[in-house]
């Protein structure tokens, strides 16, 4: 059985729980302190970031190579096309949610909010959270931009790229930091990826000290 040390509430730990899960791949989840810098877990990744897992007598670290590594050593079912204009389309916006998106939305929200306080680094930076609360407006309408035009995010099935965005979007959901009556098309396209299988184990997760909404685990929020 596969390994992962992880948070809960990371999206980068989420988006390859989702992978794991949607290729039906058991695994073990061990919730690590990252921030503590405990020696045993400094040896798994001396960068000492989640995820690792443990899959195949390796230790692997970097959300963006454990996904590759799941698509190429079990590709059913694909999270990836098999088009190189397709599959660079999913590339770009797995980057986009990993990188501008986390800059801009995730860490000036989850990050002030939640993170601050489990690793003890003081009280929210309210300039960060208006910054975030603005910023997420404009990724949500691209987002609608893009689901107007396609039935997913990439293309038309479902990719990498809509467990990247929902792996964000569903951190951010757990502490109510989503507009989702800002667009019907993406709220749908969040119901639509949060009925499968792979979210369930995502929406049990509880972080002491911070509740849910109660729609959080809701199919038909």
């Amino acid at each position: 059985m596969a390994r992962l040390h992880h948070v809960p509430l990371s999206p980068f730990c989420r988006k390859v729980r989702l992978s794991l899960a949607e290729k039906k791949i058991e695994v073990d989840l061990v919730e690590e302190r990252y921030w503590e810098a405990d020696p045993d877990f400094m040896r798994r990744n001396p960068a000492g970031k989640v995820p690792v897992v443990r899959l195949d007598g390796k230790t692997m670290s970097e959300s963006a190579a454990i996904c590759e590594y799941l698509e190429e050593t079990r590709p059913e079912p694909p999270l990836m096309p098999k088009d190189p204009d397709a599959r660079y389309e999913v590339r770009r916006l797995v980057s986009w949610f990993d990188d501008k998106f986390h800059h801009d939305v995730t860490s000036k929200l989850l990050y002030e909010r939640v993170n601050k306080k489990i690793t003890g680094q003081g009280y929210p930076d309210s300039r960060n959270v208006k910054d975030g609360a603005k910023a997420i407006k404009y990724h949500l309408d691209y987002m609608a931009w893009l689901l107007d035009q396609r039935r997913w995010l990439a293309g038309d099935v479902m990719t990498l790229a809509d467990f990247a965005a929902a792996a964000h979007l569903s951190c951010l959901d757990y502490i109510s930091d989503v507009d989702w009556n800002r667009s019907a098309v993406v709220k749908d396209w969040y119901a639509k990826i949060k009925s499968r299988p792979a979210f369930r184990s995502i929406l049990a997760d509880q972080v002491s000290g911070f509740r849910p909404p109660p729609h959080y685990a809701d199919l038909d929020f």
